[in-house]
């Protein structure tokens, strides 16, 4: 199979080991029958669900969106019901500012603002956020040499639409009625 090894000597490292990991799989004992199908490497985990929310948590949501956007259940909630009225785009904006934040390579800056610009902000983008010309205009300007703060002045206005617009609707929907009782 692996003949000569100065021709293939690279695939044929591979395959064995490859074969190796998977009878070192077989050979162990399974914790569980998911193991028998599932091999131990491959095994996908499954998030954490947020822990539900006090009803007193949940009332603190109506006193802002940034105690709302703190909290990972009312988050998951506010983007569930944000998707079924098929807004979710301001939201998805707000936190990919905030991932953007957390950036600190140059090069992944340059390429996440692009990314973020191309899906949110430029006209007609898959997933675009209203915003005003001026600011439009600002964040390209801010787009020519990326920093941390490119996406602020368009973040805000976006928290600004969420506070004044999604969130009232949040807490008067079903979503967040159920929460508070």
């Amino acid at each position: 199979m692996c003949k000569g090894l100065a021709a293939l000597p690279h695939s044929c490292l591979e395959r064995a080991k490859e074969i190796k990991i998977k009878l070192g799989t077989l050979l162990q004992k399974p914790d569980s029958a998911v193991d028998l199908i599932i091999p131990y490497n491959e095994k996908v985990q499954k998030p954490a669900k947020p822990q539900k929310p006090s009803r007193d948590e949940a009332l603190q949501w109506r006193d802002s969106l940034d105690k709302l956007l703190q909290n990972d259940h009312a988050l998951a909630s506010f983007k569930s019901f944000l998707q079924s009225e098929f807004s979710e785009e301001n939201l998805e904006f707000w936190l990919a500012c905030e991932d953007y934040k957390k950036i600190q390579s140059p090069v992944e800056m340059a390429e996440r603002a692009k990314q973020i610009y191309e899906e949110f902000i430029q006209t007609e983008a898959p997933k675009e956020v209203n915003i005003d010309h001026f600011t439009k205009d600002l964040t390209v300007k801010n787009l020519v040499e990326p920093s941390l703060s490119s996406f602020d002045s368009a973040q805000k206005k976006v928290h600004a639409l969420m506070e004044k617009d999604s969130l009232p609707r949040f807490l008067r929907s079903e979503f967040y009625q159920e929460l508070v009782k």
